[in-house]
This record gives structure tokens, C-alpha cells and sequence, in this order.
């Protein structure tokens, strides 16, 4: 599971370029005292999650990450530790597109780790309407609704329904089977609690419009906006997405306190094998200073903005801090925009973009099909030969 070339070649950026404000003067990580992050391999929590992060903080959650290998996505259930009430971020569902086979081996293993810790979950949290995996959010409700007792709402953005309108159109989807969906529509930077926890939605947008994060304590799940600092952001080619916006909520990340742990939604592991085990844990989260520091695709700008501008970057330095600092700005976003844009251009459909697509945008639910047909999603064709 390696990734391209160009997603891995870090470059260091000159010192010239520490006073941009969107990188900053970056302080030292603040100490996280207590904190226990570790690959749970061979560890008593059944099923074992692929690592743990464990605050010992007042207001801090407990996040058990999940890594679910074929589409390379990372799942969270995030719990307060003093009442055991949690939220489950980003599930996968398990799909052949071949056979067309829905498995739930991956969901009934975050179900199987939620009964066996006396976890009791609240809501079901979605960052986007997923193209590359299928949620299993609907699956989750009605399992932990049968075995709770009491609702599980299945909650994402606002925006979901401007993108409900654009692939209801796409794939033919009824609009009664797109009208609340799902249970619960966030408003932009409401709150909500997670026991004792206070959390916080954030409006991400860039990868998709619609897309939001979850801040909860110095945690901020922030799915398909930026990754790993080696990885660095995601694509913003698909219909409503931008790489201003993904520049600006990227920018808004950055501008967060040094210590805030991102939590990303996919990661690619560094070395060849794809065996994320390999990890021992250290790679469940980042820190902002790390992405401040070295995220491949800001760093990488910064390098070419001083390669190509040597002499713009001189005249603003000499003008003082703040100078340096708007001209920087400035053409960084204009640079990773344009960069941004070329390279979504070359990248191909997501493997599972349509069956993911279908069902996402319906929370999860399957089109209902006959006794005759079975139940059917459907795959668009493009540029079909005159005649056929």
C-alpha cells in the first residue's frame, strides 16, 4: 500500500520563510503529561484497536482509533472516561466491488469492542459523504439501538443535503430517500457533549462542501482535510470541492495551538509491506507543530515560493515581520491552489467511488430492491462509442 512519489518527498523550507503566519514561530510541543498512545496488539481489549490515546486530563477524551486496511481508513470511537458514553467517527462497511458482497466484519468488531468495555454510544459521527469506503453508520444504529435501548442518531453536516441534491440527480435517487436521511444536521461550530466531554463541530471545507471536524478537547477528528505531515491533503477535484477552501481550512488548522492532536481520517503506511502494525502506535495522531514543521505539501510550496521569488521574499523581509508574513501568505495560498488543482487533475476515481457515493449520501441505507431482482446500485458509463 505505497503511495505515490510525489506525496512522500518532504523538502526542507529555508529559514527565510519561518515568519509566515500560516506556519509561524513554532513553539515546542506543550507536554502532554500522562499521555499513553500505543499499539494495543496483544493487549486484553477484544477486538484490539490498532492504538490507543489516553489523556489522563479532566475534559480530555480516551480515543480508541481503529485502522480498517483495505480502504485505508482510520475509525475512532472517542469516550469520556468518566461516564463511558462515546461517539463512533467515520466507520467503514465492508464491500466487494466485484462480487458486489456486503461483509460487516469490520463494523461488528467496533461493535464487539463498545459491548465488551461497557461503552454505551451515543451518536453516530460522519465527517463527509465518503467516496472511497461505504459507512456502516445504519448497521451500527440498529445494532446498538437493539442492544441500548435508546436512539443512536446518525449526525453530519448541514450542508449534506446541497450534495443529497447533486448525486440524488447522478444516480436516480428518489428524494424520499433523501429527505432526513439522517438524524441529525450539525449547524456550523455547534456544541454538543459526549458524557461530561465538551465537543465542538467545525466546518472543514475543501475535500467536499459539506465536510466538518470534531473538536473534543485538545482532539480535533478532522477526516479527509489534511493527514499525516509525510501524506499532506487531501484531493479537492470532486463536484463541490475546492483547493481554496481546503487551503483555508487547512490554514484554520494550523492556526490552532501547537499541541492540538489531529486525527486524520485515511493514512498510508510508510513502508512498503502497508503493515500498519509496523507503526507500534506512533503514527495514531499529529500534533499542529508537526504540521506547521513539515507537512510534505506546505513545506514543499514554501521551497518553490522561495526558489522562484528570491528576491520578493527579500524586499518583504526587509520591510519587517508582518510584510514578510502577508506576501508569504498570499503566495502560498496561491501556489498550493494552483498545485492543488494540476495534480487532482492527474488522480483517478476512488475504487469505490460509486457504491460509496449511493449509499453515503442516504447515511448509509441500500436502495430497496424486489423479490425478483435483488437490490441493485448503479454505475454511470461514460463515453460510449457512436453505436453502441
Amino acid at each position: 500500500m505505497s503511495r505515490p512519489s510525489a506525496d512522500t518527498t518532504a523538502t526542507s523550507a529555508p529559514k527565510a520563510l519561518a515568519a509566515a503566519s500560516l506556519l509561524g514561530s513554532v513553539p515546542a510541543p506543550a507536554t502532554t503529561r500522562g499521555l499513553t498512545t500505543a499499539s494495543t496488539s496483544g493487549s486484553k481489549l477484544i477486538p484490539n484497536p490498532t492504538c490507543t490515546t489516553i489523556p489522563n486530563v479532566p475534559g480530555e477524551p480516551d480515543v480508541y482509533s481503529f485502522f480498517e486496511s483495505s480502504t485505508s481508513t482510520w475509525q475512532y470511537i472517542v469516550v469520556d472516561p468518566a461516564t463511558k458514553k462515546a461517539v463512533v467517527i467515520d466507520p467503514v462497511l465492508d464491500y466487494n466491488p466485484a462480487s458486489g458482497k456486503v461483509t460487516t466484519k469490520t463494523a461488528d468488531g467496533l461493535l464487539s469492542f463498545v459491548k465488551d468495555n461497557g461503552l454505551d454510544v451515543e451518536m453516530l459521527l460522519e465527517t463527509h459523504a465518503h467516496a472511497d469506503h461505504l459507512t456502516s453508520a445504519q448497521y451500527l444504529k440498529h445494532k446498538l439501538e437493539a442492544s441500548s435501548g435508546h436512539p443512536v442518531p446518525v449526525a453530519i453536516g448541514k450542508r449534506i443535503t446541497a450534495v443529497q441534491e447533486r448525486f440524488g440527480k447522478v444516480y436516480g435517487i428518489p428524494k424520499e430517500r433523501l429527505e432526513n436521511a439522517f438524524d441529525k444536521y450539525w449547524e456550523d461550530d455547534e456544541h454538543f457533549n459526549i458524557g461530561q466531554l465538551e465537543c465542538k463541530v467545525v466546518h472543514l471545507p475543501g475535500h467536499t462542501p459539506d465536510h466538518v471536524g470534531y473538536m473534543c478537547g485538545k482532539g480535533l477528528f478532522v477526516g479527509d482535510t489534511i493527514f499525516y505531515p509525510d501524506v499532506g491533503s487531501a484531493r479537492a477535484d470532486f463536484p463541490g470541492g475546492s483547493p481554496t477552501d481546503l487551503f483555508n481550512s487547512i490554514s484554520y488548522i494550523l492556526s490552532l495551538p501547537p499541541d492540538t492532536r489531529i486525527y486524520a481520517g485515511h493514512d498510508y503506511p510508510p513502508n512498503a509491506s502497508g503493515d500498519i502494525e509496523a507503526i507500534e502506535g506512533a503514527r495514531c495522531w499529529s500534533l499542529v507543530s508537526d504540521q506547521r514543521n513539515s507537512n510534505v505539501h506546505i513545506r514543499a510550496r514554501l521551497q518553490e515560493i522561495h526558489d522562484a521569488n528570491a528576491s520578493t521574499v527579500a524586499e518583504a523581509s526587509a520591510k519587517g515581520g508582518e510584510a514578510l508574513s502577508k506576501e508569504l501568505e498570499q503566495s502560498l495560498m496561491e501556489s498550493f491552489i494552483t498545485w492543488r488543482a494540476n495534480r487532482d487533475s492527474t488522480l483517478g476515481a476512488p475504487r469505490l467511488l460509486h457504491p460509496s457515493l449511493q449509499v453515503n449520501v442516504c447515511a448509509g441505507k441500500f436502495p430497496q430492491g424486489d423479490t425478483e431482482r435483488g437490490r441493485w446500485l448503479r454505475i454511470p458509463v461514460q463515453g460510449v462509442p457512436e453505436g453502441l
